[in-house]
């Protein structure tokens, strides 16, 4: 019996010489085999503190200033050329000459002049690249100038070749009123499939 008590006595004091520790189906044991550290990617963006601002890298802040400055050049340009004309040619007396194409496979466009009152005021010499650029629907200004008014004649002549490779060269003329408006009129060449030529035809836009 005295053998039993000591033997208990002693399974005591070696269970508080031990550290307390919680076991727990649900919670699994703290320990230093039990910590698991999270570290965070390399490619993971850190938060700043409260009342820290994240500075841009200085590239990409200088490459978005240039692209703005090129904006606001290319917009202060287009405002400057709009203004030169209207200070250089008021509607009052602007008017305005455009050359168009219609199919245009009758004839390859060369050379366009033109005359206003017997006085040319325009030459122009064509690229195959305009060319091209007239037959998907372009239209090229040719001429701005200014104009009195009043009663005005234009001429225009068209060179280049025309069916079966030959060189041709035609003319069209128009009379218009000038008035207080600006005067805009199309040099437009058009194919006719019944006379199995060109045509070349001035509009005047009111």
């Amino acid at each position: 019996m005295l053998n039993r008590s000591c033997t208990l006595l002693a399974t005591c004091l070696l269970l508080a010489a031990m550290p307390a520790t919680v076991w727990s189906a649900d919670v699994p044991p703290v320990g230093p085999a039990a910590v698991t550290v999270a570290v965070a990617p390399a490619s993971a963006s850190v938060a700043a503190p409260p009342g820290v601002v994240a500075s841009t890298p200085p590239a990409a802040t200088l490459d978005g200033r240039i692209q703005d400055v090129k904006s606001d050049v290319i917009k202060l340009n287009r405002d400057l050329l709009v203004l030169e004309e209207e200070l250089l040619f008021p509607a009052n007396t602007q008017v305005a000459l455009f050359v168009s194409m219609d199919v245009g496979k009758m004839f390859e466009l060369d050379s366009v002049q033109v005359k206003l009152d017997e006085k040319v005021v325009a030459s122009y010499l064509y690229t195959p690249l305009e060319v091209q650029a007239l037959h998907r629907g372009g239209v090229q200004r040719v001429y701005l100038g200014n104009l009195r008014t009043g009663e005005h004649e234009l001429v225009a002549f068209f060179t280049g070749k025309g069916p079966h490779d030959r060189d041709y060269k035609r003319g069209a003329t128009v009379k218009f009123e000038k008035s207080t408006d600006a005067k805009y009129i199309e040099l437009r060449i058009q194919d006719s499939g019944a006379k199995l030529q060109p045509e070349f035809d001035v509009k005047v836009w009111q």
